[in-house]
């Protein structure tokens, strides 16, 4: 039974008279808009590396402070770079990054490597994961001089 007070149409009245196209067309306006980063594109990883940029940098002028420099990134040796003080975790876990390890680490940095100084929560979105490693892909080296076997000794 709903009541109705001095002839107001209660919530459940308007909202059954809402047109759905309307809320079709309004979230389509959202998506189409940009609102929020869903591609898996490096202009969308560039938009969500924003998050990552209050500890890591990238570019010509990158180094280590709080958190390693992610240049070369690709093929590197986790916990290699001399310029940031590693957990020591991270240089114990051997691994090699890659698009399969960078992936795990985003998506729960302390389940791929118990103990690692980096707090984070992690990325739940595969599509993001992929548009921040588009992103950082485009700061490694041209491949002359740079395989995975030379940046790993590094």
């Amino acid at each position: 039974m709903r009541l109705r007070v001095r002839g107001r149409r209660t919530y459940n009245d308007r909202m059954a008279s809402f047109h759905p196209h309307l809320i079709l067309t309004i979230a389509a306006a959202f998506a189409v808009s940009g609102c929020s980063p869903s591609g898996t594109d490096a202009a969308t990883g560039k938009k969500l590396f924003a998050q990552c940029a209050g500890c890591h940098e990238v570019g010509p002028n990158a180094h280590g402070g709080f958190a390693p420099e992610l240049n070369n990134l690709f093929g590197r040796r986790a916990g290699s770079t001399p310029d940031f003080a590693y957990s020591p975790a991270m240089k114990a876990s051997g691994i090699v990054w890659d698009e399969r390890t960078l992936s795990a680490f985003l998506h729960d940095p302390g389940k791929l490597v118990p103990g690692t100084k980096m707090r984070f929560w992690g990325i739940g979105d595969e599509r993001k994961i992929t548009a921040l490693l588009a992103y950082l892909r485009t700061f490694q080296d041209a491949p002359a001089g740079n395989s995975a076997e030379a940046t790993a000794r590094r």
